[in-house]
């Protein structure tokens, strides 16, 4: 019986996309039927990426020169990705940057989203003071406090569990990243959020990935290559601040961590809507493959929004 039972859901995969409005619709189920892998033409409009050169951010802001083994998406096809594939609130944003295999509809898929912050120039000066531990006290705190009004917007609740990196600052590229453990409501599993700022003249670049905690490794391990690829332009650098014009930010390099636990990182809903969809294709087609189902649908529900 495994081999009809995997037909029948191909075709309700691909009859699904079709209903959907899908350009080139395709699928493959594993050998084992525990995985149903997925094109990156499967959306509602088709992706193109830049998978080489140097991309211009912010309009001559800074730029984004692609390392090898990954894709960047313009800001345009990413707030579609943001918006309309993963469920998160339309926001302006200055592209996402992929892993030159990984497609947004692929449930192990983590990405990394840049934004632009222009709150004035964040002085370093306090970075070498910063106890993390009494840092990470206070964020959690912080967590808890916005949480009924997380639930009131119909999010799921979070708890901010820790560290799974600390954080990291270095003064002489003014670039700082870190790492957070988080657990939403009625998941069982954790959920990682990786957070890159680059201090320039008037604001910071935000790069926030969120992915599984089997991530983190390979997280971690291209974190330099993406910290090196991206740089303040000309007359945008940190070094570029003239104290007689520009403002200063009313907070340091631990009100950013601080402040960033609540900042949209554009994963947070992540793959799980889609697979939601899906299962309502297969409950209602009466198709029942016990475990492999369990597994492709036992991700993220759609709700679960930002930390």
């Amino acid at each position: 019986m495994k081999k009809p039972i995997l037909f029948l859901l191909t075709l309700l995969a691909l009859s699904f996309l079709h209903v959907q409005g899908e350009e080139d619709s395709s699928a493959v189920v594993s050998d084992d039927s525990s995985v149903i892998q997925l094109n990156d033409s499967l959306s509602l409009q088709m992706l193109n990426y830049d998978t080489t050169g140097s991309v211009d951010l912010g309009s001559g802001l800074a730029t984004f020169a692609i390392p090898v083994g990954f894709k960047y998406l313009n800001p345009a096809q990413s707030s579609y990705v943001l918006a309309d594939l993963w469920g998160n609130p339309p926001s302006e944003t200055n592209g996402m940057i992929f892993p030159a295999d990984a497609s947004p509809i692929y449930p192990a898929t983590w990405a990394i989203e840049i934004l632009y912050e222009e709150d004035g120039h964040v002085k370093d000066d306090d970075a070498k003071d910063i106890d993390y531990d009494d840092l990470l006290e206070e964020m959690q705190e912080q967590v808890k406090e916005i949480n009924p009004q997380r639930k009131e917007a119909g999010y799921s609740t979070v708890e901010l569990l820790g560290w799974a990196s600390p954080p990291y600052y270095d003064e002489h590229t003014k670039k700082l990243h870190w790492a957070k453990r988080l657990q939403f409501e009625n998941d069982s599993t954790e959920t990682l959020n990786y957070n890159i700022r680059v201090l320039g003249r008037k604001g910071v670049l935000v790069l926030n990935a969120i992915g599984g905690m089997d991530q983190l490794y390979e997280i971690k391990t291209n974190i330099d290559a993406i910290l090196a690829s991206v740089n303040f332009t000309e007359g945008n650098r940190y070094e570029d601040f003239d104290e007689s014009t520009d403002k200063l930010a009313a907070y340091g390099v631990g009100g950013l961590i601080a402040g960033g636990i609540l900042a949209k990182t554009g994963l947070f809903a992540k793959i799980g809507l889609i697979f939601a969809k899906f299962a309502k294709v297969f409950i209602i087609g009466g198709i029942a493959a016990g475990g492999a189902i369990i597994r492709l649908f036992s991700g993220r529900k759609k709700d679960e929004g930002q930390a």
